[in-house]
């Protein structure tokens, strides 16, 4: 037996591959589908022009903001109610009142002083004309003299009159300061006193800022800058805005509501912070002042902006929510998925401008795909026009990326 034990483990080692290459395994493959595996929307691309719109944001601030102070010492006797936080007041409007006795006193007194001064002078005029009828009615030979004529005395007797005339414009000056009257119309950010208060001279009263424009600070980023035209070299009237890109300014505070504006000026250096170029919106009538009914803007009110860029002639635009990772899309040729990476020259949450990669006539997938590989076999299930490519996608898009 131990010697047949292993000629009878080879026999059946040599049956088992015997059978095994007689019958070798195989797998049951299938053929592949010929259907496609995904229904997408497409949107058949098309070069048009293209308005530029750059998004950005800043803070509500008034473009001249003043501190009222009093320019004369006393106690402060009235306050207008149009000087209270918020309230509003029109141009040479008097908002506060100082005690005036002590001014109208010395009114008064500059005044008896100035006639005192033209009584002066009125004799010392008679004087020298009697003292140039004497020395003709002496026979004296020449000219007399200034001193003989009392030239001297007669200056003097004119420079006192000056002098008081000087007092008495400076007395009814600081009598009209009393009455602290608003330089332009505007309206009262903060009131620092109140009836009764001693006020010394340069104390503060009030801050005040002009309700005619606002201005609104925007950053802009590094890449926005060559899709926009930004006024540099300009001149304009207070009363007229410049002639830069338009601002549509909106708020969350006030939803539906829109304010216009321009852009008027850039700023010379770029931010140290941020590393950003800073431009100036102006908005006019900001508190509908003219425009009854209009919202107002409020002063320290957070905003966002959109600005208008260039008009572009031969643009290729497509919905942002098509681009994956930032570089690439896909489209339908053939009825099948084809990966495109693309180069992207400007984009903001909404739309992109794409410089390369595409063309027009290609069919964009709008449809979010999750890992899919190019190859794959789709149908088409919607064409959409470029107005309509917003329904295709499920993910919010509710306002703009802000300048970053």
């Amino acid at each position: 037996m131990k010697k047949l034990t292993p000629i009878i483990i080879l026999a059946v080692l040599v049956g088992l591959a015997y059978l095994v290459l007689r019958n070798p395994p195989h797998a049951d493959r299938q053929a592949a589908p010929a259907g496609p595996q995904l229904s997408v929307d497409v949107m058949k691309l098309a070069r048009e022009p293209y308005q530029v719109k750059l998004q950005s944001y800043g803070t509500v601030q008034p473009r001249t903001q003043s501190t009222l102070v009093a320019q004369v010492f006393g106690e402060i006797t009235a306050i207008n109610d149009s000087l209270r936080d918020g309230s509003f007041f029109e141009k040479g409007e008097v908002l506060l009142n100082i005690d005036q006795r002590d001014y109208l006193a010395n009114v008064k007194i500059a005044e008896a002083t100035l006639l005192d001064a033209k009584q002066a002078l009125a004799q010392e005029n008679a004087r020298s004309a009697q003292a140039l009828e004497d020395w003709n009615r002496l026979g004296n030979q020449g000219e007399a003299s200034a001193l003989v004529l009392r030239k001297p005395q007669l200056l003097a007797a004119e420079a006192r009159v000056i002098s008081a005339e000087s007092a008495l414009d400076k007395a009814r000056l600081e009598l009209e300061r009393t009455n602290i009257v608003a330089p332009y119309a505007g309206r009262v950010l903060t009131k620092l006193v109140d009836q009764g208060q001693v006020v010394n001279k340069n104390s503060p009263l009030a801050e005040i800022y002009a309700v005619d424009l606002v201005e609104i600070r925007l950053p802009l980023r590094n890449r926005d800058l060559s899709f926009i035209d930004l006024p540099e070299d300009y001149r304009f009237d207070d009363d007229e805005l410049a002639d830069g890109p338009q601002v549509a300014i909106h708020s969350e505070l006030a939803t539906g509501a829109e304010w216009q504006g321009r852009v008027v000026r850039t700023e010379g250096t770029i931010d140290d912070r941020a590393r950003q170029l800073h431009v100036v919106a102006q908005v006019d009538d900001p508190f509908g002042i003219r425009a009854h009914g209009k919202t107002p803007l409020k002063i320290g009110q957070y905003v966002t902006a959109e600005l208008a860029g260039r008009q572009l002639q031969d643009a290729l635009v497509i919905p942002s929510y098509a681009i994956y990772q930032g570089g690439y899309v896909y489209v339908a040729v053939d009825g099948v998925l084809q990966r495109r990476e693309i180069d992207v020259a400007w984009q903001n949450q909404e739309e992109a401008l794409v410089a390369g990669g595409l063309d027009g006539g290609d069919l964009l997938v709008l449809t979010p795909l999750g890992q899919v590989t190019s190859g794959v076999r789709v149908s088409i299930s919607r064409q959409l026009l470029r107005e309509d490519r917003a329904i295709a996608s499920d993910k919010p898009r509710t306002g703009a990326v802000g300048s970053m």
